[in-house]
């Protein structure tokens, strides 16, 4: 099994990326890629620039390797509530490669923060519309207090509520 994993975030050492990493891990004879989504910005997204440019060459190579993952798995950063500026950015310009960005894949969707709030609203925005964009969400999972719950040295949960919350929604991958 292939997982794509990746953190919605464009900071350097995004807490997102490292728990989606840390996920990927979990999931028993996969191969696992993470991406970085700094390597796919773009300009803003507008209809005008599509007109100019048709379809940016990073939206597609970012759809193709969601077609070849056999999984995905991806935890969001909060920004003001919602998704970051740099990953919408990146579903927009995507979504006009593949309308069915995430292409039949099973997903576990993810979202942490520094704070109590877990980044639970945009874990809720994602797990809500990523259907529409046809995932098939086998599970999602809140990491409040990231720094308390995680162990940047070793790269692991250290809360184990969270930890097995986690790992029972990995083997639904398997």
């Amino acid at each position: 099994m292939k997982i794509l994993a990746f953190g919605a975030s464009n900071s350097k050492n995004s807490i997102n990326k490292q728990l989606a990493t840390y996920a990927a891990s979990l999931v028993e004879n996969a191969e696992v890629e993470t991406l970085d989504i700094n390597d796919y910005e773009m300009p803003i997204f507008s209809i005008d620039r599509e007109n100019e440019i048709g379809q940016h060459p990073l939206a597609k190579d970012f759809c193709q390797k969601i077609a070849e993952a056999d999984a995905l798995i991806i935890s969001y950063s909060e920004h003001n509530g919602t998704y970051s500026a740099a990953y919408k950015n990146l579903f927009d310009w995507a979504s006009r490669v593949v309308q069915k960005v995430y292409q039949e894949k099973p997903m576990i969707i993810l979202a942490t923060s520094p704070g109590p709030g877990g980044a639970a609203n945009v874990l809720n925005t994602a797990v809500t519309s990523a259907p529409f964009f046809s995932a098939s969400v086998v599970g999602s999972l809140s990491v409040p207090n990231f720094f308390d719950n995680f162990n940047q040295d070793k790269q692991i949960l250290v809360n184990d509520e969270l930890a097995q919350e986690l790992q029972t929604i990995v083997n639904k991958l398997n």
